[in-house]
């Protein structure tokens, strides 16, 4: 027998950089700055297709997720420029109370703005003084927590007609009104709860009708997106991204041409265990055409050698799919990954704009997705015009411009073999929205380059409720050990912000970020793009040059994309700081040491206007760090090591590799003296259940927990070592 705080796993504590019933105001009137709004007068209530459709008719305002249907996240308004821009401070902030990842880009109507947070709450505050009008909270169970693959964020707001439009992330469809906050109808949105699904995306509202799709892939989700009438909340349509059950009729004739790329006589049949291909982001609309397109998700299993074993390309996993709006009536698809084994989601934004390629003018539609290449697509037809890599990419050579493939490299697939590859997991470019200037004819992107390793799972067990991605993450972290003890670490991940030229497909500018998980994008018509990074600096920057023209430090990473609005002529940039999501979860920002890595992850709305103030005064941390070492609790190799395994396979999607938290969920290592006893009331009896920390007795056994126990208190060890007596003292 040896203690726990034995130093067989030191080289992993040296900081590895891997990469409900709302409450309402009593009073009949609200106050919009100097105006008084009749009770009966609800914001919004004038917002319709046609008005979002002609957003730039009233650019102060900001009525859909990407401002307008296509989606560009540009603005007009022009107040704030380039030569007054150094002036910009915070108007007003708000508060958030969380300290979960805050992603929801805000919508601004009729004076009032509307946010989400984590766990779905939605808030109402008036958006010229930042007063709080009303709050609602969807009471989303704290065990929904586990099933979110990638934090328990939300997106933001749908508004139509004086309503209010959000998902829960346990699957529910809620109808507010916008001027109160009462719930006016809720629909559960998931149709098999055998299964798990999860809803982090905004809803879209187009011709009556509220869009919503769904997460769930990493566990074992069927993806769909549906259609529900905005007055009633009946269901119109409903699209599967992948086909079900081969003995029954498919549901549409695009699912019976699908399921002649999946393998139907695999031992975990894809239809019983889900298929993935979770629409959990990107939507835009062209009423013109009256299509919308959407971006969908990776397979499950990740690894298409369990799905898919006899190959195929599996639509319509990592695809752009265009449906007719009205009908939910399949028009085409165009997938960017055929046959993805790499977690490859299609799910970046999808932005549509006119472009004149070639001297003719095109209506097109750009994607940005994971796997690392630009495309432009016509959007009528799904034909690719052009694809080009704006970012490392080793997985592929390029894209055959006649098949509309991509020319793969021979050792990306990791059949019974490592591989190593750009991008990562987390993508070349995630959820984060880029945004298209016509000023200047250029999209920005925030872009990442970072490798990833793969193991395929030797004893892959479908698991329901459970992470089942057929990649074995213990044997990944063995193989990070095994090279920082070589002298040969991982390089970390580095973000960018990429001034892209989509008529010519190559790169103008780049400016380097701080890590490589960043905010979304904004521009604007005075020649800004805004964008923040992963420690807190928000910043704008010239659109044409890249020279950045202001900063600001926000005191906590930022993830979701800044907007902007006007209210009596004076403009206002808005942006939410809440680091988390994925890349938030299972890898860490911080340099430092664990136990001076103490700060806060506290959320808050910021606000600016010109002349603004300058700086931001950080919140005081929740928790403090240890004051005395963690206990000595006897453990043997054989504990140690299964605890690593379980650990990496059960553990680290929430609280990091090697136990190393991200600074958004509780640092395991950290943890007080006394929860060391508890671990079996927490992982097993959900004693934390309502905080987030589910349950986990239907995958672990209390032999498990007590491995995972001994594991995680010898990494405790070492950074209390580590903070305590040097870097080199040795125990």
């Amino acid at each position: 027998m040896i203690f726990a705080s034995v130093s067989r796993f030191r080289a992993a504590a040296v900081g590895l950089a891997l990469m409900a019933a709302p409450f309402s105001l009593a009073t009949a009137y609200f106050q919009f700055g100097a105006i008084a709004a009749p009770a009966t007068t609800a914001p919004g209530a004038g917002v319709d297709g046609a008005k979002i459709a002609n957003a730039d008719a009233d650019p102060g305002e900001w009525l859909s997720h990407g401002r307008t249907y296509s989606e560009q996240r540009f603005s007009p308004l022009a107040k704030i420029n380039t030569t007054n821009v150094k002036s910009l401070g915070v108007a007003w902030e708000y508060r958030t109370y969380s300290v979960r990842g805050l992603e929801a880009t805000p919508i601004v109507v009729d004076g009032v703005m509307y946010i989400t947070l984590s766990w779905s709450k939605v808030i109402a505050l008036d958006a010229r003084s930042g007063k709080e009008l009303w709050t609602y909270d969807p009471k989303v169970p704290g065990g929904t927590g586990r099933y979110a693959c990638c934090d328990v964020v939300n997106r933001g707001v749908a508004l139509w007609k004086g309503a209010v439009y959000v998902g829960t992330l346990d699957g529910r469809l809620v109808k507010l009104d916008s001027r109160t906050g009462k719930v006016l109808w809720t629909i559960d949105t998931v149709e098999n709860h055998k299964h798990t699904y999860t809803i982090t995306g905004a809803p879209r509202a187009m011709d009556g009708l509220i869009v919503i799709g769904n997460g769930g892939a990493e566990y074992d989700s069927r993806g769909y997106v549906t259609a529900f009438d905005a007055v009633s909340g009946k269901k119109v349509w409903r699209f599967h991204v992948v086909p079900g059950d081969p003995s029954k009729p498919q549901e549409n004739a695009a699912l019976q041409l699908a399921l002649k790329t999946w393998d139907t006589t695999g031992k975990y049949k894809f239809w019983q265990i889900g298929g993935g291909g979770a629409p959990w982001n990107s939507m835009s609309y062209d009423p013109v055409l009256d299509l919308l397109y959407f971006g969908t998700g990776n397979g499950n299993p990740w690894n298409r050698e369990i799905r898919s074993p006899k190959g195929g390309d599996n639509l319509y996993l990592s695809s752009v799919v265009a449906l007719h709006a009205k009908t939910g009536e399949f028009a085409w698809a165009y997938q960017t990954t055929p046959g993805d084994t790499w977690d490859f989601d299609s799910t970046a934004d999808v932005v549509l704009a006119d472009l004149t390629i070639d001297g003719k003018l095109r209506h097109v539609l750009m994607h940005a997705p994971k796997n690392g290449f630009f495309y432009v697509i016509d959007r009528a037809t799904g034909k690719l015009i052009s694809a080009q890599k704006f970012a490392t990419v080793t997985w592929a050579k390029g894209i055959d411009p006649k098949t509309g493939k991509p020319i793969e490299d021979a050792d990306a697939r990791y059949r019974n073999k490592m591989a190593v590859i750009y991008p990562q997991e987390t993508g070349a470019h995630n959820w984060q929205p880029m945004t298209f200037d016509p000023q200047t004819g250029l999209v920005y992107i925030p872009a990442m380059d970072g490798a990833a390793i793969f193991v395929g799972s030797k004893d892959f067990t479908y698991k329901p409720g459970a992470w089942n991605l057929g990649v074995d993450f213990a044997a990944i972290s063995q193989a990070v050990l095994q090279a920082i003890a070589s002298g040969k670490p991982p390089p970390p991940a580095v973000g960018f912000i990429k001034a892209w030229d989509p008529v010519a497909q190559k790169e103008v500018w780049q400016v380097a970020m701080g890590g490589s998980w960043n905010s979304g994008l904004l521009t604007t018509g005075g020649g800004l793009l805004f964008g923040g990074d992963a420690y807190g600096n928000f910043s704008a920057y010239d659109a044409k040059a890249g020279h950045k023209l202001w900063s600001i430090d926000l005191k906590t990473g930022i993830l979701a994309p800044a907007m902007t609005y006007s209210i009596g002529g004076e403009q206002y940039i808005a942006l939410l700081a809440g680091w988390g999501g994925a890349g938030g979860l299972a890898a860490f920002r911080d340099p430092g040491t664990a136990l001076s890595r103490f700060q806060t992850n506290q959320g808050r709305l910021f606000v600016f206007k010109l002349g603004g103030r300058q700086s931001v005064q950080p919140l005081a941390p929740e928790g403090s760090p240890p004051t005395e070492p963690p206990p000595l609790t006897p453990a043997d190799w054989a504990m140690l090591d299964r605890g690593f395994t379980m650990y990496h396979r059960t553990c680290l999607v929430c609280h990091g590799f090697f136990a190393q938290s991200g600074g958004e969920v509780p640092d395991l290592r950290l943890a007080p003296n006394e929860i060391w006893g508890q671990y079996d009331n927490i992982v097993l009896n959900g004693a934390l259940s309502d905080g987030g920390m589910a349950s986990f007795k239907d995958v672990l056994s209390k032999n498990d927990v007590a491995a995972i126990r001994a594991y995680v208190l010898q990494q405790s060890h070492l950074a209390w070592d580590q903070a305590h007596k040097g870097p080199g003292h040795k125990p």
